[in-house]
Order: structure tokens, then C-alpha cells, then sequence
């Protein structure tokens, strides 16, 4: 009887030590998870700050190519302002 509850306990003991190092994986996994969560919120934060300023300067350069195309193309710069 003392025997197989020194079994028990020895098996018991394994398990625990296995189940603690489950649970310090998993909890470095929750960190590690945690910190790449927090990085795409800041990175997400930023796009969202400055996406009007994005879109202006993008609006600003598609409006610049299309005055270049029409100047290489022939057109008159002043007819373009116009528009």
C-alpha cells in the first residue's frame, strides 16, 4: 500500500512539474502575444492618425501627375487650371 502511494505521489509530482512548465509556456505565449497586440495598436493608432494627410498628399500627387501628363502631352497649363 505505502508503495503504490509512493507511485501515486511520484506520478503526481511529474505531472505537476509538466503541467507547470505548460503553464510558463503558455504564459510567455500570452506575453509575447500581448506585446504584438500592443505594436499593431500603435501601428494602427499612427495609420488612423494620418491617414487624411496620407490621402491629401496622395490626391496632391495624382494631381501632379495628371498636370504633367497633359503638359507632355501638348496641352496648355493654363487650360488645365481651369478645370
Amino acid at each position: 500500500d505505502i508503495v503504490e502511494k509512493s507511485e501515486q505521489k511520484a506520478k503526481a509530482e511529474v505531472e505537476l512539474v509538466q503541467t507547470k512548465e505548460a503553464k510558463e509556456a503558455v504564459m510567455l505565449e500570452l506575453e509575447q502575444l500581448s506585446n504584438f497586440n500592443a505594436e499593431l495598436h500603435q501601428s494602427c493608432d499612427f495609420v488612423m492618425k494620418n491617414f487624411e494627410l496620407r490621402q491629401t498628399a496622395r490626391d496632391e500627387e495624382v494631381e501632379a501627375l495628371r498636370q504633367a501628363k497633359a503638359i507632355l502631352s501638348g496641352a496648355k497649363f493654363e487650360e488645365f487650371l481651369q478645370q
